[in-house]
This record gives C-alpha cells, sequence and structure tokens, in this order.
C-alpha cells in the first residue's frame, strides 16, 4: 500500500514537471502593454487623420494606448515595411491604403511582399478621386474634356505625386478607359503639381475629393467628375464620371488596418471585431462624411481578397498599356 502510494505521488509530480513549463511560458492576454499604429505617410495627411481617429477609438475600447506614429519616405514604403518586419505580437500595427498595392505592381525595389508579409485585419474606409482640370482648359464637362483629349492626342498634361502612384496609375486608367492618350508629370507630392495646375503648366490632375475641395470651390480649379460609383455628400453638385459620359468607370482610395504576417488568428479576430464596432459609431462615421471619406468594414478576408484583387488590376493595368513605372 505504501508502495503503491509513493509511486502514485511520483507519477503526479512527473506530471507537473511536465506542465510547469508551459504555464511559466504563456503569455499575458493581449493586450498588455501599448500598442504602436505605425502611418507610413506624413502628420495632417487623411491616412493620419483618420489612424488618429481610430487609435481614439481602439484604445477606449482595448483600454490600452495606441500610439500613432509617423514612419514617412519612398511613398509609404518604409512605413510598410517596418511593420512587415515587426514581431506578429499584436502591438505593431499599419494603416494602410491602396498605396501598399500601386508600390508593388509599379515594380518597385521593395523588402517586403503585401500578401505574405502583412496580415489583413480589416478594411476602415474609401474615399473617391476627382477629375479636375485647370481654368484655362476649354472643357466644362468630362464630355468635352475627352473630347479635346482624343482630338489631339498626347496635348494634354497631367501631374501625379510620383511616378507608380495611385494618382498616376488612376489618371492612366482613365485615359484607358477613356481612350485618350495623356502626357504624364511626375512631381515629388502632389501640392507642387496642384500649383502648377494654377498656373496653367498642368491641365488635369486626379486627386483624392477631400484634400481638394476649397480649391475647387474657391474656384481656382474645375472639377469635372468624381469616381466613386455614387456622387459625395460633400460636392454633391459633381457628377460621377459614369455620370459624365464614362459608363463603368470607378476609382477609390481605401485604408485599412494590416499587422505583420503570422499575427496570432485570435488577435485578428478580436481587433476586426473592435474596429467594426467603431467603425458603426454615428460620430466616427460623421466625422468621415466631413472629409468625404466612407466607413466600409470587412472581415480580414474579404479585406486580403480586395488587397490581392487590387494588385492584380494594377499589374494588369500597367502591362496591358505599357505604362512605365521606373
Amino acid at each position: 500500500m505504501n508502495l503503491s502510494k509513493s509511486l502514485t505521488r511520483r507519477a503526479l509530480l512527473a506530471a507537473a514537471s511536465i506542465l510547469l513549463p508551459l504555464h511559466a511560458g504563456a503569455q499575458a492576454p493581449w493586450p498588455s502593454k501599448p500598442i504602436k499604429l505605425i502611418v507610413p505617410f506624413e502628420p495632417g495627411a487623411s491616412n493620419d487623420n483618420i489612424a488618429r481617429l481610430l487609435a481614439t477609438k481602439l484604445q477606449a475600447r482595448l483600454d490600452r494606448p495606441i500610439i500613432v506614429e509617423n514612419k514617412v519616405g519612398a511613398g509609404g514604403t518604409i512605413g510598410t515595411a517596418f511593420v512587415a518586419r515587426a514581431k506578429p505580437d499584436g502591438y505593431t500595427l499599419l494603416f494602410a491604403s491602396s498605396s501598399i498595392t500601386t508600390n508593388v505592381a509599379s515594380g518597385k525595389t521593395l523588402e517586403y511582399d503585401p500578401v505574405k508579409d502583412l496580415e489583413p485585419i480589416g478594411k476602415v474606409a474609401a474615399t473617391p478621386f476627382v477629375i479636375v482640370v485647370s481654368n484655362d482648359v476649354k472643357a466644362t464637362t468630362l464630355n468635352e474634356f475627352i473630347a479635346l483629349a482624343r482630338a489631339k492626342p498626347n496635348s494634354i498634361n497631367y501631374g501625379s505625386a510620383g511616378i507608380g502612384g495611385i494618382n498616376h496609375l488612376g489618371t492612366e486608367m482613365f485615359a484607358s478607359a477613356a481612350k485618350v492618350q495623356l502626357v504624364h508629370v511626375p512631381y515629388p507630392g502632389i501640392s507642387p503639381a496642384f500649383t502648377d495646375l494654377m498656373a496653367g503648366r498642368l491641365q488635369m490632375l486626379l486627386p483624392s475629393l477631400a484634400s481638394f475641395m476649397p480649391q475647387i470651390h474657391g474656384g481656382k480649379m474645375r472639377a469635372l467628375a468624381v469616381t466613386s460609383a455614387q456622387r459625395s455628400p460633400i460636392a454633391p453638385e459633381i457628377p460621377t464620371a459614369a455620370e459624365a459620359g464614362l459608363p463603368g468607370f470607378q476609382l477609390e482610395a481605401w485604408f485599412g488596418l494590416v499587422g505583420p504576417a503570422r499575427l496570432p488568428a485570435p488577435i485578428v479576430k478580436q481587433l476586426n471585431e473592435e474596429l467594426n464596432v467603431v467603425l458603426a459609431q454615428p460620430d466616427v462615421k460623421a466625422l468621415l462624411a466631413r472629409e468625404g471619406i466612407t466607413p466600409e468594414s470587412s472581415t480580414p478576408e474579404q479585406f486580403g481578397d480586395l488587397i490581392r484583387s487590387d494588385l492584380a488590376r494594377w499589374k494588369r493595368l500597367i502591362k496591358d498599356n505599357h505604362i512605365q513605372t521606373k
């Protein structure tokens, strides 16, 4: 009997010794410390403004600080690469935009693959672009502008914030749909392109609608169409491209939340659920609407599908139209 008890005790001690390392190595519940949200563009840009709004709302729900950090440069690739290299523990996230697909599609040499090295968490919002022309251009409608461009191929200069960026590829998508030939003039940012448009040195731009509304309403340039499926609530007087003479044409910049690849599924699920709750809040909807931005929630899988389809679309556009991106 004593021998039996001794053996039983030894067996229990052996089992406990096996389980102890597992218990000691168990991670604390997430989140247990501040979260860093990387914005790969400068402070004050649309990406930054939306990210800071989300950070404020999410930290209230997660009960942990969310610190927004701007890591700018190289068209958003520096901040994106930083997150792609980060430890997949949920404490380093990226506020991403359409640029993560255009940067890859345009053939830039990058340290990451947006499909393999980033984990989709959820889509946040979308915003349209606006087709604007200089006041010197003799066209007051999109149809008239297209007719003008067709009559004189390569006579209209358009600006962009850089080769291979969304303004560049988006305008080339418009040119392909409209069957016109335009001349690309790249700039180190959209601001100098805007200055040249007002001076008449450029004839066309494709900026985001919200960023140029003061100049449009101030009469410094002429808006011909927005690129969304519906008219924008902040500029209901501007027709959609489909209404203005280009049926089926639609282009929007999107924003979303991603993390490093191999981010644990429970963290992805929790972040996605909290993000979607925040996007449904009336004050968040109202704040984004004032900027011409529409909140759009998704599952992680749906957001991943969007990234892959966007990447394929830009690659196809570049290949089919022989667009120079280097």
